[in-house]
């Protein structure tokens, strides 16, 4: 396999199907951010070698590159020229891991800052891409591009799943979360 094609000597790449596209068309845009996402979660999966008290954390983000993989694979095909991969099986999976946590962790009532501890920062900086790659996603919807929805129910879950280990890894580090101060209670009684 030839790793360079000379295809973006000009600004150009070829999409699964052989399609050629600007490097700034929206689709490239997407899984761009998707590849970045997924660089800065192997980052992450790294330095959670040094908690050992993480290892199930650890694993589910190994899992979670590989459904990443599958996310970035739809998004590089146009014409739904390859069976989707990203399935809602993967979002049930995100949800039961979220359900499983959520109770564990101390109600929230207040905006959470990011941080708290080094390894909590890198989840931090994960939802945000994540977040991004959301709107990516969405600009490929918006550009009547085919694209598979359950990866977008996907990418939504992945931010709120990123969260959810921020405050869950503070608890197990006995680190206090960082509260948005200069506000009135986040979770107001609507009556």
């Amino acid at each position: 396999m030839k790793i360079y094609t000379k295809y973006g000597d000009k600004g150009f790449t070829r999409l699964y199907g052989g399609d050629r596209v600007s490097k700034t068309h929206v689709r490239v845009e997407a899984y761009g951010t998707l590849d970045e996402l997924s660089a800065l979660l192997g980052s992450t999966i790294a330095k959670l070698e040094n908690y050992k008290e993480m290892s199930d954390i650890r694993e589910e983000c190994e899992n979670i590159q590989q459904q990443l993989f599958d996310c970035g694979s739809d998004l590089a095909t146009p014409r739904e020229l390859r069976p989707y991969k990203q399935t809602e099986e993967d979002v049930k999976w995100l949800e039961e891991r979220m359900d499983q946590y959520i109770p564990l962790l101390p109600k929230l009532q207040c905006f959470v800052i990011p941080g708290g501890s080094k390894i909590v920062a890198e989840f931090h900086i994960l939802r945000t891409v994540a977040r991004r790659l959301e709107r990516r996603i969405i600009a490929v919807i918006e550009a009547d591009e085919a694209v598979n929805e359950a990866g977008l129910r996907y990418i939504n879950r992945l931010s709120d799943y990123f969260f959810v280990i921020s405050c869950l890894i503070n608890l197990r580090l006995g680190k206090p979360e960082t509260i948005y101060k200069r506000s009135a209670k986040v979770f107001r009684d609507t009556k």
